[in-house]
């Protein structure tokens, strides 16, 4: 029997003042790195929400490994991890005692959350400021310990929005190399950016939306394919695919 797909999003639809999802039709596959891209305002961050429950569609439907969001909200979370593009960490814990709690609404194992929890912090080095209070870090130190929080109770779907927004070049290439090894571990990793030199370096696979609506998906090569010819890189591909296609809003 086949794997039902990471992700499944079928007709979302979402107004605020205006339409902002139009019908977006998605599917990825388990075990990709998945980077969504499109213009400022195309529904991005509003698609990720709907995905992770904390907005309510208008119509239409959002499945993760076969869970409905909206019919099973709790299974469809218990394998779901979400990350905003703003470090959302309590400053005044530190990074273990952050973990802890993150463990403790899972009901996590106390004793293998204590072992994931130091694996965590020793991979995204971390461990040497288990013990010091958030708030005098820097964002990318928060971006981590976000991160591990993210990662703690072994979730096969993580989103991020953003994760780069911010981080120095050293705390950005961690956080690349981190989400890789997800997905080299088997989990699948969907990101937003606007960096989209990230997005060709590490995404198996890249859709754009505009205006509410996804105007293509693929591979780079599949990408470049729609573009047309001579189209080198993603930067160039992106332009041509949205130019004209306007913004959700």
């Amino acid at each position: 029997m086949n794997e039902p797909a990471a992700l499944r999003i079928d007709n979302l639809r979402k107004t605020f003042d205006k339409p902002v999802l139009r019908d977006l039709c998605l599917t990825i596959p388990p075990g990709q790195l998945y980077a969504l891209l499109g213009p400022n305002g195309a529904g991005k961050t509003t698609t990720l929400r709907l995905v992770t429950g904390l907005l309510h569609a208008d119509g239409g439907t959002v499945e993760i490994f076969g869970h409905n969001i909206a019919r099973d909200p709790l299974a469809a979370k218990a394998v779901t991890a979400w990350l905003p593009d703003e470090p959302m960490i309590y400053d005044k814990l530190s990074p273990a005692e952050y973990l802890a709690f993150v463990a403790g609404l899972w009901r996590m194992d106390p004793a293998e959350a204590a072992a994931e929890a130091e694996r965590l912090l020793r991979w995204l080095d971390l461990w040497d400021e288990r013990d010091t209070r958030c708030e005098g870090f820097s964002r990318g130190m928060k971006q981590k310990v976000a991160l591990a929080g993210a990662l703690i109770h072994h979730p096969r779907l993580l989103i991020l929005d953003e994760p780069l927004t911010g981080l120095d070049a050293t705390m950005a290439r961690s956080v690349k190399d981190a989400l890789r090894a997800q997905v080299d571990a088997g989990a699948t990793v969907i990101i937003t950016t606007h960096i989209l030199e990230v997005a060709e370096r590490l995404a198996d696979r890249i859709g754009i939306i505009a205006g509410g609506r996804l105007l293509a998906e693929g591979t780079l090569a599949d990408l470049r394919a729609l573009a047309g010819p001579g189209e080198a890189t993603l930067e160039d591909t992106f332009i041509r695919l949205t130019s004209g296609a306007g913004v959700a809003g």
